[in-house]
């Protein structure tokens, strides 16, 4: 059984949202106030009062009690500005599932009924805080006559895992507790787990009515009209207590229990424990703001958490976090504003309704070639438009932006940046040890990949960087004439990269060498080419220049 849509009508800011589509992986986002946290906790009410139908169905009785008023109240949560209006009193919930093969067997099994796989299931809520729930199956009179038993069966057929945005370390170890104990519950069907139950249950009872005899005694003393002292256990406190006093230790250099972590571990524990979690029957799982409490590195694992929970559950969040947007399907990503719930179209809504604001050159760029330095930016926007007519176009057009990180060492950040304003991006980096060690960081944090990345190699050489590239006639002149150094000498000569070569000439003619002359040195090399690159580049060491445009080249045209 899975549910395909939900529709909530009059519940607190929503006063209609018709037919939400909802798929194994749901994304709900909206601006603050819009509602995306309402939508979800009106689905949640609607699981859960199925859920509470067939416990009490089990318990032989049938909406003859008021619900939990935590769950819902009508003076709390149906709209403000209708309650006094007599036609509508009623919040109205609609979940329309559909059953699998084996399903559709069972109605016929059960309840004689051939159906097709819809089943929509309605429920109202009116100012006595008791749901009526039915079936709404259109020109099937078998369905309202087997309404209760039907709607038992569907409740059966589902579970419900919920974390709320506000993770206190208390309500996120109360997550983890309900999570292990929906687990163990089901042992209690087992025979042998039966049995065990009723030999403690003997055994308990024969001390407590040992314990009992004794506290009669004195107490007929001083009361002798007191006949009998009995001492109990009730046994559904039993089995619960047998099931929820749960402790849960975590060996992070020093075995601790949970409950005296910090919020974000306690947060980080209860999300990933669903990582495990197996329900028997079809489980949903509702998240409010999965990245509450999390670090940066922490919401990229969460987010690959919920992606693989995606495959056997139907996972339905809310977030204001870009890192949780599907990316590879975009209608997945529900928008709630103004009451209303759609599917979004495209990336630049998704954007604009989670207030990603990029600076005024990535504002319309789908694709950053992020690169080190302000020299390498300079470089590729001379030589690119005349390497590739495809991001000629792009970079006029401003599909394709180029940005420079200001050293290796920041890439890691840059990219977070870059995956939260749902950016498309390929990396350039030096072939060096600084280049290398801040690849395999943002590697080993999940945000690039091989793909994602080229290094500037030259063959034969261990190092090297995008000078190298350059042909040294762009550049002789103008450096000698800046700064007094004529690179025509064999220090200038070998294998190493191209500003520790520079720097070996700089010293042996008594030049300062400096990380401020580094980047000035760089910078009038950048300004010197002509952007030919039949002129610029020396055609022996290009080939990894030539790799990075069809990367960008491949880049442009998926989108």
């Amino acid at each position: 059984m899975k549910l395909m849509s939900f529709s909530v009508t009059n519940y607190r800011s929503i006063t209609n949202a018709h037919k939400i589509k909802l798929g194994d992986y749901t994304v709900l986002v909206g601006k603050n106030n819009e509602g995306k946290s309402n939508v979800l906790k009106a689905l949640i009410i609607a699981i859960n009062y199925l859920i509470m139908h067939s416990r009490q169905m089990s318990q032989g009785y049938y909406n003859r009690q008021r619900y939990d008023e935590s769950i819902y109240n009508w003076e709390r949560d149906f709209p403000t500005s209708l309650q006094y209006n007599d036609k509508k009193t009623d919040t109205i919930f609609k979940m329309n599932f559909k059953l699998a093969e084996n399903e559709i067997r069972d109605f016929r099994t059960l309840f004689n009924i051939s159906t097709n796989s819809e089943l929509p299931v309605e429920i109202k809520v009116g100012k006595d805080n008791i749901p009526k729930i039915s079936i709404k199956k259109k020109g099937s009179s078998s369905f309202n006559n087997y309404s209760k038993e039907i709607t038992q069966y569907t409740s059966e057929s589902i579970s419900l895992n919920y974390i709320p945005a506000i993770r206190t370390g208390d309500t996120a170890i109360q997550v983890i507790r309900d999570v292990i104990s929906e687990e163990l519950r089901f042992l209690e069907n087992d025979d042998n787990y039966k049995n065990a139950q009723l030999i403690v249950n003997e055994m308990q009872q024969k001390l407590l009515n040992e314990i009992a005899d004794k506290i009669k005694e004195p107490l007929h003393v001083f009361l002798p009209s007191i006949s009998e002292v009995k001492i109990e256990i009730m046994n559904d406190k039993r089995i619960y207590k047998l099931r929820n006093d749960i402790s849960v230790l975590v060996n992070d250099g020093v075995l601790t229990r949970l409950d005296y972590k910090g919020d974000g571990v306690k947060s980080l524990a209860a999300l990933a424990l669903l990582k495990t979690y197996s329900s028997k029957s079809t489980p949903i799982i509702a998240i409010e703001e999965p990245e509450a409490h999390l670090h940066p590195e922490a919401m990229h694992q969460i987010n690959e958490v919920l992606r693989n929970l995606a495959q056997t559950n139907q996972v339905i969040i809310t977030t204001h976090n870009p890192v949780f947007i599907v990316r590879d399907e975009i209608r997945s990503n529900v928008i709630i504003k103004g009451s209303k719930a759609e599917p979004a179209k495209n990336i630049k809504e998704i954007r604009e309704t989670l207030g990603i604001r990029t600076s005024d050159n990535l504002t319309n760029a789908e694709i950053i070639l992020v690169v080190e330095g302000a020299d390498d930016r300079v470089m590729l926007s001379k030589l690119l438009p005349n390497m590739s007519e495809i991001l000629s176009k792009s970079l006029k057009n401003g599909k394709l932006a180029i940005q420079e990180i200001g050293g290796a060492g920041n890439l890691s950040y840059r990219l977070s940046v870059l995956k939260n304003e749902l950016n498309r991006f390929h990396v350039l980096l030096d072939n060096d040890e600084a280049g290398r060690k801040s690849f395999e960081k943002a590697q080993a944090e999940g945000l690039i990949s091989e793909a994602n990345a080229t290094f500037s190699i030259c063959n034969g050489m261990p190092d090297s960087e995008f000078e190298d590239y350059i042909n040294k006639k762009v550049y002789c002149e103008i450096i000698e004439k800046e700064f007094g150094v004529d690179l025509n000498k064999s220090e200038f000569r070998g294998n190493k990269k191209w500003s520790d070569r520079l720097r070996d000439l700089f010293l042996s003619q008594g030049k300062r060498w400096t990380e401020s002359i580094e980047k000035r040195v760089k910078m009038v090399v950048a300004n010197s080419l002509s952007g030919l690159p039949d002129e610029d580049l020396i055609s022996q060491k290009r080939s990894s220049l030539d790799a990075l445009i069809s990367s960008l080249e491949a880049l442009s045209t998926q989108i």
